[in-house]
């Protein structure tokens, strides 16, 4: 079981063509690793899934597994509102050599239960890899409900759930009537810590892309139920969680990351730079915690 802090790694761009960077990504990789970061998910929303085509899609993937060359567990994001075409990609993530996928909910044409059900269902069926559920209707306009995801972890190769909603009393239900060996992820850094303190698996963050160390440090302990330094870490990273969400992810933290010195602060359109009236919140965060 894949455990920890599990960054939702950021695609760098150039900011000249914006194409992808694929020295920055390489020295990411190796970044997060030295720093102890648990896994990597590649491609998801925060890696921009939604304005990569469908080869860049897949080259990002396998570059991120290459180069990590199995010192960490990665997860593909390669969840899609169409099944034919979340197959195709989930297929793509196999023959890279991925450890596990990432599947959010079909967004925009908003399936029913069952739907979601059979869409899920297809999809583990028709490639044998591990498969993590991803619920986060905030974005999708599609909520997976518990009943749904109690279905689903019946299927062997359906291993766990990244629960974006913030819902505390929703996770606790997931971890307490779902398997044993199905592990409950938190997608949003603001409860995290609760999340695993009650029997969450890890924590698949944004603000990890920035801080890497504190959120490795910080998942450890609430996985080894020390509550009290959990707490303590957390608060640190409190001013960093609200910054990466003064406007749509991953536009904060791409130019938070670009501070850095990592990368360059480049989005593909529809999605914009960081407005400058929040550099100075931003700035200010990374600063409190030292990262900057």
């Amino acid at each position: 079981m894949i455990t920890g802090s599990i960054v939702a790694l950021v695609t760098p761009l150039h900011s000249d063509s914006l194409e992808v960077d694929w020295d920055a990504l390489k020295n990411l990789v190796e970044w997060h690793i030295e720093q102890g970061t648990n896994a990597i998910v590649a491609v998801g929303t925060t890696g921009e899934s939604a304005t990569l085509d469908v080869s860049e899609h897949s080259a990002v993937i396998r570059r991120v597994v290459d180069q990590a060359a199995g010192r960490i567990p990665i997860i593909a994001g390669t969840g899609a509102n169409s099944t034919r075409e979340a197959i195709e990609l989930t297929k793509a993530a196999k023959d890279a050599g991925a450890d596990a996928c990432l599947l959010v909910t079909p967004y925009y044409n908003k399936p029913t239960q069952e739907g979601l059900y059979l869409h899920h269902k297809a999809i583990a069926e028709a490639v044998a890899i591990d498969q993590i559920l991803y619920n986060v209707p905030g974005r999708t306009a599609c909520d997976m409900q518990v009943e749904t995801v109690l279905r689903l972890s019946a299927i062997d190769n359906i291993v766990g759930i990244k629960e974006a909603t913030g819902d505390l009393q929703r996770a606790e239900q997931l971890v307490a009537q779902c398997p044993a060996d199905f592990a409950v992820y938190s997608g949003d850094d603001h409860t995290a810590r609760e999340l695993m303190l009650l029997g969450g698996k890890g924590d698949i963050s944004v603000t990890a892309n920035v801080a890497p160390k504190l959120m490795s440090e910080m998942c450890a302990a609430a996985l080894a139920g020390d509550a009290a330094k959990a707490a303590e870490l957390d608060a640190v990273l409190l001013p960093v969680h609200d910054a990466m969400f003064v406007e749509a992810n991953p536009i904060p933290v791409k130019w938070a990351v670009s501070q850095l010195g990592l990368m360059e602060n480049a989005l593909r359109l529809p999605m914009t730079v960081l407005s400058d009236q929040y550099h100075q919140q931003a700035a200010a965060a990374l600063k409190s915690a030292k990262l900057i």
